[in-house]
């Protein structure tokens, strides 16, 4: 059944209000009609069964019928921090990283990063990126979206962060192996603290940006012998994250 995404203020009386993009997609790309059934979900953990009563050009109109609370996040709080990388590869990277349970995604921009970004492109594509953790959080049955923060410097990103929080620094020049790491540091799981994972661009972090994240209490780690390239680092710790201490598995 097709699932949209509608703000919680969009849903009171028994009735959800489809606008803006997802209306657009329910009406045009699907062409569903009054009478046929969808799923619609708040974005912080409700989803809403119903039929549709009626559309127009401004909303389509849910009769709900039933709603439940669906719990399918990760009791683990774990943010990918992510070098800008070029190309379309951060669209990527936020529809595998959702799709993972991410909850949220800060991009970076770094030192070796090729890709600037300023004044309304930037907003344009944090925009963009939004949508893009909104569609794949449909797809993957997700019930809470995960927040894509607008780009900001890695010295910004350090800066507030808490020294509860626990900060992987995937590095190709060297570190603790994060199989070591992780199983040294369980006990950080147990407190429920963040968890965030740093990535360079395709050239990587530089030694003094690894340095401003060893002196925020970051700890450089390595994956194995082999390197791997910016969309791939991220998923590959993500993913291990979750099956050493989240629910993947």
């Amino acid at each position: 059944m097709h699932r949209f995404q509608v703000p919680p203020g969009d849903i009171s009386n028994g009735l959800a209000r489809v606008k803006g993009d997802e209306l657009q997609h329910l009406a045009r790309v699907l062409r569903l009609a009054a009478g046929d059934p969808v799923v619609v979900f708040d974005g912080q953990g409700r989803e809403y069964m119903g039929v549709i009563e009626c559309l127009d050009k401004t909303e389509a109109v849910v009769r709900v019928q039933s709603s439940t609370y669906c719990n399918r996040e990760s009791p683990l709080e774990i943010w990918l921090a992510q070098g800008l990388p070029k190309g379309d590869k951060m669209e990527l990277i936020i529809q595998k990283g959702t799709e993972l349970g991410v909850r949220g995604i800060v991009p970076l921009v770094t030192e070796r990063a090729v890709v600037k970004l300023e004044g309304k492109k930037k907003d344009q594509r944090q925009s963009r990126w939004q949508k893009v953790a909104v569609e794949a959080a449909k797809q993957c049955r997700r019930t809470v979206v995960p927040e894509i923060i607008s780009a900001r410097t890695i010295k910004q990103f350090l800066s507030g962060l808490s020294r509860e929080c626990l900060v992987l620094i995937p590095w190709e020049e060297g570190g603790q192996p994060l199989k070591r790491v992780l199983r040294e540091k369980e006990a950080h799981f147990l407190t429920a603290k963040p968890v965030y994972i740093l990535i360079g661009p395709e050239g990587g972090l530089d030694e003094k940006e690894v340095g401003l994240a060893q002196n925020a209490g970051g700890i450089p780690v390595t994956l194995g012998p082999r390197i791997l390239r910016t969309e791939t680092a991220g998923l590959a710790v993500l993913a291990a994250v979750m099956y050493e201490w989240g629910d993947l598995g």
